[in-house]
């Protein structure tokens, strides 16, 4: 894997962690101020995170390992902060979205592209 698309997967993954942590901070803090306020910085830079993702990811490449970032971290943060269950049914789930993450990241686009 080339130094941009490394990139790419770091920033894709950076927009999942900080749109969990939105939801995390949603829920955490009891003061409406700072709770939206956090919610807005989180997405702010979020959204950031992900555009740069673009410029060197697909977009279906960048939108899923954004996704699966953002589903395992709230998941995790549920069980840990706020001592939500996590079924089987979670883990399975979150297994195969993992194996669709790695089977995306290894598939390569622009070689498609080229073919047809």
């Amino acid at each position: 894997m080339d130094g941009s698309r490394r990139k790419g997967y770091a920033w894709a993954i950076s927009a999942g962690l900080n749109a969990a942590f939105a939801a995390i901070s949603a829920k955490f803090f009891l003061s409406p101020l700072v709770r939206y306020g956090l919610v807005i910085i989180f997405n702010v830079i979020m959204w950031g995170c992900y555009v740069n993702s673009l410029k060197a990811l697909s977009s279906l490449q960048a939108t899923v390992t954004n996704f699966a970032t953002n589903f395992l971290t709230s998941g995790f943060a549920g069980s840990f902060l706020f001592e939500e269950p996590l079924s089987f049914r979670w883990f399975a789930g979150a297994l195969f979205i993992v194996i669709g993450v790695l089977i995306l990241s290894k598939s390569n686009v622009e070689s498609k592209a080229n073919i047809d």
